[in-house]
């Protein structure tokens, strides 16, 4: 036993030690500052909380402003998971990650800034046709960013289908440049806003505003049809095939060349929903506004575990809840000063955490027969 402890040892390198060290630090950040956090609910004006805000007594978090938190996330990280599913898809079929994809998710909010102003401008963005409008805006921004997403991969990563993983990796990344600067060129560079929503949206059920709740409802109902999808129709066992083996689907009759397609198409229509569904929360989309979305649900999907659609889910939920709880959480009461501004610091320590404690994410990586091997 001794011996074999020893070779164990022996085998472990300053990089192994490090990565341990630096597991040890995260996890014991959050301990310490969830046990700070619960004395501060209790006694703001225990000796820690005194400490680390330079003797003034910390401020409780009310049960208001923890659900306000708590929602935020879920409704931000609704939206990371459903643009996440892109890139589980994509990477699923195709074993690459798409970076222009956050692009697609831009182009769905600018359809629907176009198409909601328009409506606007008609008075129609109003009373009882607001609803009927939205449903059409979210149709017209769906369908335009499934077919920036379709024309994507016949233009730009089908003639790449057979090179190297890096060229349609760069190639990407060529892509995303291509559609921030046609948008700029198009629109402009500053900031496009959406008309204002009715009074209505702004109104609380139960202390959560309706807007929220209808991103939160919409996405989750838009997750679940694609697990539908998926799971329990023809082309979804189709697209599991050629995810699992693109050679054995084709030879048992599936149409590779036309599952992909399929597979860009369905992610970029999730992309759209959480476009028109951003322009509806935050009201303002410039052409870059598919970049940070698009890095922190990468994030999310690879959290959760990359190929796999539920931990796309699951992740684009958890990093939004992270990155909304954290701060207040976890920082401030260890005495962090500007904690509002740390909310993507948060998401991509989160990323590193789970890399170092679960390298195939939360729920486990869905790899094709050829990665595995």
């Amino acid at each position: 036993m001794t011996t074999a402890m020893r070779a164990k040892g022996a085998g472990r390198t300053n990089v192994d030690r490090f990565l341990t060290l630096l597991r040890v630090l995260l996890i014991g950040l959050i301990v310490v500052g969830l046990l700070a956090f619960i004395a501060q609910q209790i006694a703001p004006g225990n000796p820690f909380a005194e400490w680390t805000h330079d003797g003034e007594e910390a401020r409780r978090l009310t049960w208001p402003q923890f659900r306000g938190l708590i929602i935020s996330g879920l409704s931000q990280g609704a939206m990371y998971g459903l643009i996440a599913l892109g890139y589980s898809m994509v990477y699923g079929v195709l074993g690459f990650i798409n970076f222009a994809h956050g692009e697609v998710f831009m182009v769905g909010a600018f359809t629907g800034f176009i198409m909601s102003n328009k409506f606007d401008e008609a008075g129609l963005w109003e009373g009882n046709a607001f609803v009927p409008m939205v449903l059409i805006t979210v149709i017209v921004a769906t369908l335009v960013s499934t077919l920036t997403a379709v024309i994507m991969e016949r233009v730009a990563y089908r003639p790449l289908r057979g090179s190297p993983r890096l060229i349609p990796l760069i190639t990407s990344i060529g892509v995303s440049f291509f559609i921030q600067n046609a948008v700029i060129l198009l629109f402009g560079p500053g900031a496009k806003s959406y008309p204002r929503n009715p009074d209505w949206m702004s109104e609380k059920v139960l202390g959560i505003e309706v807007v929220k709740i209808i991103v939160i409802v919409v996405a989750a109902l838009s997750m679940w049809g694609l697990w539908w999808f998926v799971e329990r129709t023809k082309t979804g066992k189709a697209m599991r095939a050629v995810a699992e083996d693109k050679e054995i689907a084709s030879l048992m009759g599936i149409n590779v060349d036309r599952t992909i397609v399929t597979t860009f198409a369905v992610g970029g229509a999730m992309a759209g929903i959480a476009g028109m569904l951003w322009g509806l929360l935050f009201r303002s989309v410039i052409a870059t506004t598919g970049f940070l979305p698009g890095i922190k649900a990468f994030t999310a999907a690879v959290v959760g575990g990359v190929g796999n659609l539920g931990g796309a889910m699951a992740g684009g939920v958890s990093l939004g809840s992270a990155e909304s709880l954290a701060p207040l959480v976890l920082l401030e009461p260890l005495g962090v000063e500007g904690v509002s501004q740390l909310r993507d610091a948060v998401a991509f320590t989160l990323l590193i955490l789970v890399l170092l404690v679960k390298p195939t994410g939360l729920f486990g990586e869905r790899l094709s027969a050829e990665d595995r091997a």
